[in-house]
């Protein structure tokens, strides 16, 4: 009658195939991707070299023998021509050694790259960086379980998968062959045990195999039990010590703002706290190796011994003489090693599946914002409108539904509304970037954005003002016309400079930097989210002077979020986000009208 497997056995064997399924889809790609031949070519000329240190093991198993052989019985022309024998195996030895180490190495590096750039390129694709970031703090998702810190998973977990991927599936390879080609040397070697039980005689033939496999057998059991808790401590130990990372940057980034507001007590504070649960996370991983390297410990030094243990009966029975003793030994411990690959792995293994899940869940959630979970946004159109459009944020929560707008060529169109009513969320729906959004929407394709927190890349300031373009795009008279005419002469003459510019520049420049780099491009469409709110009222008047001219002569339209009352008086038209009551389908409703005395009145 058949039995059922315990269903803690089914369940660590679905385990283990979902882990394998994981290695591979996270390893396939590289060898079918435009590399595969010369990533195939490095693999296999791998694995032929970790075949060749086995059979050279081989070979100085039975170097052994002989030459043990030889010195029991003082035959001086044997170990000479066994030292002649042992030079050119070592020099083969040393050869495959040398190149196993330079070819994995090179296939760790250009798998490395190559999972890197393929990460980078799909990570900053499809907005994914930007969703990936807003799905942490989604109703649908749970924030631990969701990937975070993705510069820690492209730039430390990828290396460390493919240098442990590598590394394990070569010492797996090499495991099994070994324990192949030693065990019929040691089946041989051994002979049949004879005992006496009960009155009745048995005899074991190969009974240093089963010596080796029950020995192994128990300590890979007990190195399992041991080392379990090492999977899930090195997961959280990559996790807390990227938060901690991730806080300290932002203290770098926002220095001045803490600065300001005495905020450093805090910030030390909270470092502190991040820092008390690296150290213990960090404690337990140490008190869980510690217990594992005991029993690892105990484990190989009985290794050492046990083959003479149980092959000294013959040996001092006369059966096997001194070289059939080492060579038994050696044999022995190479079949030990092989079976003992799991119990000596163990904490590499569980790094490996830390980094592998962390991976997975990154690849998963990249994969995940590459469908089309936002508005329909198409660029072909002349004018901007929306059909249908619905904006729910992160949370769940409905900013608007069923929004109908449109706004036509020569509008200048003010959007108002309380803090938090979806003003930017509405932009962001308009740039097609809003990952909680439904609908369609039609814009122009020739459109620029200037958000609240303008970003300008480290480098020099004429890569800042074309960012995204190339700065070769543009003369330098264009770019210091466009800085001229956004008030900043002074930089005019900097365009060399290499800076941080995000900390460099204050506020108003920042912003005014950001409308030089409206004016360098010639936009036809402006979406202005509080593009001047740090400028006085004079360099606020001129700058949107020059931005409806820009508009006007290139024959689009300028959509603005402010709070400043005066900034209405460059706007004839306005949005207002109305709050709607309890139990409407919507938080906020969406209503336009004409501004008295705004900008179309002085046209």
């Amino acid at each position: 009658m058949n039995q059922t497997p315990p269903s803690g056995l089914l369940a660590k064997f679905s385990a283990f195939r979902q882990f394998c399924a994981r290695v591979w889809a996270l390893s396939a790609p590289y060898f079918r991707s435009e590399e595969k031949w010369k990533a195939r070519g490095l693999l296999l000329a791998i694995v032929l070299l970790n075949l060749g240190t086995v059979y050279m093991a081989v070979q100085f198993n039975d170097w052994y023998r002989v030459f043990y052989d030889a010195l029991e019985k003082r035959d001086q022309t044997v170990f000479w021509q066994q030292m002649g024998r042992f030079s050119y195996l070592a020099f083969g030895a040393i050869i495959i050694a040398v190149y196993k180490f330079y070819l994995t190495q090179l296939l760790q590096m250009r798998w490395r790259a190559w999972m890197t750039r393929d990460y980078l390129q799909r990570w900053l694709s499809h907005h994914a960086f930007y969703k990936m970031e807003l799905a942490r703090y989604s109703a649908a998702t749970d924030i631990n379980a969701s990937p975070d810190n993705p510069d820690q998973r492209i730039q430390e977990d990828v290396h460390s998968f493919t240098t442990s991927t590598i590394s394990l599936s070569m010492g797996v390879l090499n495991a099994v062959v070994t324990l192949v080609s030693f065990v019929g040397i040691l089946w041989t070697l051994s002979g049949p045990l004879g005992f006496t039980l009960g009155g009745s005689s048995y005899v074991i033939p190969g009974y240093m195999v089963w010596a080796a496999v029950a020995y192994c057998l128990v300590g890979s059991v007990l190195a399992h039990y041991i080392g379990r808790p090492l999977i899930k401590l090195n997961f959280m130990q990559q996790r807390y010590e990227a938060n901690l990372r991730h806080h300290l940057v932002r203290v770098r980034e926002y220095s001045e703002s803490i600065a300001l507001d005495h905020g450093e007590a805090v910030e030390r504070g909270q470092l502190d706290g991040r820092f008390t649960t690296v150290l213990a996370n960090y404690l337990n991983l140490i008190r869980a190796n510690k217990k594992l390297i005991w029993f690892q410990s105990f484990f190989g030094q009985a290794a050492l011994i046990f083959p003479f243990l149980v092959a000294a009966p013959r040996f001092f029975s006369g059966a096997i003489q001194l070289g059939q003793l080492i060579q038994i030994s050696s044999a022995f411990g190479k079949v030990q090693d092989s079976l003992s690959w799991f119990v000596d792995n163990y904490d590499t293994l569980a790094s490996w599946r830390a980094t592998t899940d962390r991976l997975t869940s990154f690849e998963d959630s990249m994969i995940a914002q590459t469908q089309d979970n936002e508005a329909l946004v198409t660029t072909a159109s002349t004018e901007l409108e929306s059909t249908g459009l619905k904006l729910a944020l992160p949370t769940g929560a409905v900013l608007l539904a069923q929004a109908s707008l449109k706004a036509h060529t020569g509008d200048h169109i003010l959007l108002k509304g309380p803090s938090g009513s979806g003003k930017s969320t509405l932009f962001r729906a308009f740039a097609g970037i809003w990952p909680f959004a439904s609908g369609s929407i039609a814009k122009p394709g020739n459109a620029m954005f200037i958000p609240q927190r303008p970003y300008f890349p480290n480098g020099s300031l004429r890569d800042a003002l074309a960012y995204p373009e190339p700065a070769t795009a543009y003369s330098d008279d264009a770019l210091r016309q466009a800085l001229e005419e956004a008030l900043l002469p002074d930089l005019a003459t900097r365009l060399d400079q290499e800076d941080t510019w995000s900390q460099k520049l204050s506020g108003g420049e920042q912003q005014r930097l950001a409308i030089a780099r409206v004016l360098l491009k010639k936009p036809k469409w402006i979406f202005a989210d509080e593009a001047t709110s740090a400028l006085d009222e004079t360099a606020e008047k001129t700058l949107y002077e020059r931005l409806l001219t820009l508009v006007k002569s290139s024959g689009g339209a300028i959509i603005s979020i402010a709070h400043r009352p005066n900034v209405a008086a460059f706007h004839d038209k306005q949005w207002t986000l109305q709050k709607q009551p309890p139990g409407s389908a919507a938080l906020y409703s969406l209503t336009a009208s004409q501004i008295p005395g705004g900008s179309a009145a002085h046209a």
